[in-house]
């Protein structure tokens, strides 16, 4: 069966440096960002991200993402890979449960994540997880 989890964690700590600037203004940077204090199941994780960001300030990146979790009363982890992009405003983001990432009572999950989220989320990342449990 089909769950679909709507919830934000709280971004405790975000470290992004420049990898390669360029003569234009573009540059790629790397992020190793950590969340925590989650509710609604999503206990906390991490995400690395590889980042390329345009003159304007807009970017393309794309994301490694470890979330613990207790869903459905079963608990573990599990990994998702994704990308997405920054307007200028917006984040936006999907990804996908890594095949065979679950661990513990979370093995075999299989399923997508998104994020949409601003400025004004911020110290927060609204994520909402559809999920199936094996």
């Amino acid at each position: 069966m089909t769950t679909t989890l709507t919830t934000r964690l709280a971004i405790a700590a975000w470290d992004e440096a420049p990898a390669r600037e360029y003569d234009d203004g573009s540059k790629v940077t790397r992020a190793a960002v950590t969340l925590a204090d989650g509710a609604d199941g999503l206990t906390g994780g991490t995400f690395d991200s590889v980042m390329y960001y345009r003159p304007d300030g807009t970017s393309s990146y794309v994301t490694v993402m470890h979330l613990s979790a207790t869903l459905q009363g079963r608990s573990g982890s599990f990994v998702l890979t994704g990308e997405g992009r920054y307007d200028g405003t917006t984040a936006t983001g999907t990804c996908h449960v890594v095949p065979g990432s679950g661990t513990g009572e979370l093995t075999g999950i299989t399923g997508t994540c998104t994020s949409v989220s601003t400025h004004a989320d911020y110290p927060f990342m609204p994520l909402t997880v559809t999920y199936d449990l094996a």
